[in-house]
């Protein structure tokens, strides 16, 4: 999909509080029936842009669309067409959390089947009967959680969306994203959980200082750190070291009489070495490549996090 046909298609986006420059030529695309992952630090400007989006900032640059249109001139119908769930939930406590959600949902102008309703509420295990104010943070957010998915909107914007949830009910939250893609909805997904967005997402942006970093699938983006590799082999060890790519290198005798080896190794480099494990006897070999998490880490971990700044 090109990027005019992007549901959210962001280029060069910049935006300043005072001196503070928080986005600094950010891009982020979400193609249709998609699950974008959205990651970086707080204050790497995850919200800001989030809520440029939203149409709440205006940007000092860049070009922004949403749904093919743009999100402060077109706001009232792009909203009609967008579900957004913060991960700090503010709602109306003497309210009950039945009429929490019809009011999100008629706030948005949705209306969507009694059956849809009813299907999520007892998906999230939630009692509409209660009051706001007599509910637990997770249960809160159970309430804004059952009006995006009920909703069937074309695009779900997500803002560390299982903040106070159990795991269970973020098993519950990950099926419910992969149906609504499944179904054609677009998916905008901000956490700090690298599981959650390697499990779920099938894009992934890092952005940091303002800036996008690294954009695209997992397997695209793997071939930027290293694959760890495990083994066990008869021979000799020596010169496996040396082998181009090759580092952390890590040696101790197993209980088979063998040598068991950890190391780390470079993409380019991992046919030569596995050429060189296999004539040395290999007994077990275990290959993993790099998770999510060793990806972000390479870039907060040996890049740096950049200038300290509130996140907006």
């Amino acid at each position: 999909m090109s990027e005019s046909e992007a549901v959210v298609a962001v280029s060069g986006l910049r935006k300043r509080f005072g001196r503070t420059q928080v986005l600094d030529g950010l891009d982020l695309t979400v193609e249709k029936g998609s699950v974008a992952g959205f990651l970086g630090p707080n204050g790497a400007g995850k919200s800001t842009t989030i809520r440029v989006l939203l149409g709440t900032y205006r940007r000092d640059g860049g070009s922004v669309s949403v749904l093919g249109g743009d999100p402060v001139r077109d706001a009232v119908a792009i909203h009609r067409r967008i579900a957004y769930v913060p991960g700090d939930v503010n709602l109306w406590p003497q309210m009950t959390g039945g009429e929490c959600i019809d009011a999100l949902l008629a706030l948005r102008g949705a209306t969507p089947r009694p059956a849809d309703r009813a299907a999520m509420i007892d998906r999230f295990d939630l009692d509409p009967t209660k009051r706001i104010s007599a509910y637990s943070k997770g249960n809160r957010q159970k309430v804004v959680l059952v009006a995006a998915f009920a909703s069937r909107a074309d695009l779900l914007i997500l803002d560390e969306p299982t903040s106070g949830l159990d795991p269970l009910m973020e098993d519950v939250f990950g099926r419910c994203v992969r149906e609504a893609a499944e179904a054609g909805t677009s998916v905008l997904l901000s956490s700090h959980i690298l599981g959650e967005v390697e499990r779920l997402c099938d894009t992934v942006t890092i952005i940091r200082a303002g800036r996008t970093v690294e954009s695209g699938t997992l397997a695209q983006m793997r071939h930027l750190t290293r694959t760890r590799v495990t083994a066990e082999v008869v021979g000799s060890t020596d010169g496996l070291a040396e082998l181009p790519g090759v580092a952390d290198l890590e040696t101790t005798p197993s209980t088979t009489d063998g040598t068991a080896v950890t190391l780390s190794v470079a993409p380019a480099g991992l046919s030569a070495l596995l050429t060189a494990l296999g004539t040395r006897g290999v007994r077990s070999l275990q290959i993993a490549p790099p998770s999510l998490e060793e990806l972000f880490l390479g870039y907060y971990g040996h890049h740096g996090d950049g200038p300290d700044r509130d996140e907006h």
